[in-house]
């Protein structure tokens, strides 16, 4: 792709939100999203990044993130750098389509708009699952897993003591709903 037919694609999915400093940057700022496509110093390469969250809130995830840098996020992937988690699609530029661009544009978008929620909702699982293996190895059933939960959020040592009986009910249902799910699924 050509800077004109990069500024070209870009303008056709952002419109006038586009900046351009061609031959070598640009971007697009929508409400919370801000695109970036740079090339490098040689203009060989092309890279598009998106921010998705500071790299404190991403650290715990880290785990969940290379696993779907592995398994998940196709032709993007999750990468750090100065305090933030960036998503991040390079490609050669002389090898670059126009239909790989808009592909990779879009998944840029999708990770950015998931945030960190689909690397919560791996690691919650995960924990879930631990929570599960650890129950059946001691003997516990399902139902016996679930009155321990509810023990634990009546004594404060789960969640937060003081919150309302509403929430309370909310977040343990969460629990039960995970559990049941999953508790076939799990050995001990």
């Amino acid at each position: 792709m050509t800077p004109q037919e990069i500024t070209a694609e870009l303008k056709n999915l952002f419109g006038e939100a586009v900046q351009v400093n061609e031959p070598e940057s640009w971007q697009a700022e929508l409400d919370n999203l801000r695109l970036l496509v740079l090339l490098s110093e040689d203009r060989s390469w092309l890279r598009a990044l998106v921010t998705i969250a500071p790299m404190q809130e991403a650290l715990p995830f880290m785990q969940q993130l290379l696993e779907a840098n592995f398994d998940e996020t196709q032709e993007t992937r999750y990468a750090f750098f100065q305090g933030l988690l960036w998503g991040v699609f390079q490609h050669s530029r002389d090898s670059l389509t126009s239909t790989d661009f808009r592909a990779a544009i879009a998944r840029l978008l999708t990770i950015q708009q998931q945030g960190l929620g689909n690397a919560f909702n791996d690691l919650a699982e995960t924990q879930v699952r631990q929570i599960i293996r650890a129950a059946k190895q001691q003997g516990q059933t399902l139902e016996a897993t679930l009155q321990s939960l509810e023990r634990f959020y009546e004594e404060g040592v789960m969640g937060d003591i003081d919150s309302g009986p509403a929430t309370r009910n909310r977040v343990l249902g969460a629990w039960r709903y995970q559990l049941e799910r999953l508790w076939e699924t799990v050995e001990p």
